[in-house]
C-alpha cells in the first residue's frame, strides 16, 4: 500500500519561500500569479493490508514526525 501526504502551512503562517516564488516567477515574466505557497509532499511505501490500519498509523507518523501540527496542515491519500 502506497501513502501519499500533503503538508501545507496553514493559513494566516507566513510563507517566505511562497513569497520568494511568488516575486522570482513575476521577474521571470509569469503574470497573473496572486500568491504563492509551498508546502511539502512525503510518499511512503507500506506493508499493511488493513487500509484502517495504515491510515491510523500514518496519521501517527504525521502527528509525531512529518507535520509540524501547530503551523502545518496535512492529508493523507491511501492508494
Amino acid at each position: 500500500m502506497k501513502a501519499r501526504i500533503h503538508i501545507t502551512l496553514k493559513n494566516g503562517v507566513l510563507d517566505p519561500q511562497g513569497k520568494a516564488i511568488e516575486h522570482a516567477l513575476g521577474n521571470m515574466g509569469f503574470t497573473g500569479v496572486d500568491a504563492a505557497r509551498q508546502g511539502k509532499y512525503i510518499e511512503l511505501d507500506l506493508s499493511h493490508t488493513d487500509r484502517a490500519k495504515a491510515e491510523a498509523e500514518v496519521d501517527e507518523m504525521c502527528k509525531k514526525l512529518l507535520a509540524n501540527t501547530v503551523i502545518e496542515n496535512y492529508s493523507i491519500e491511501l492508494e
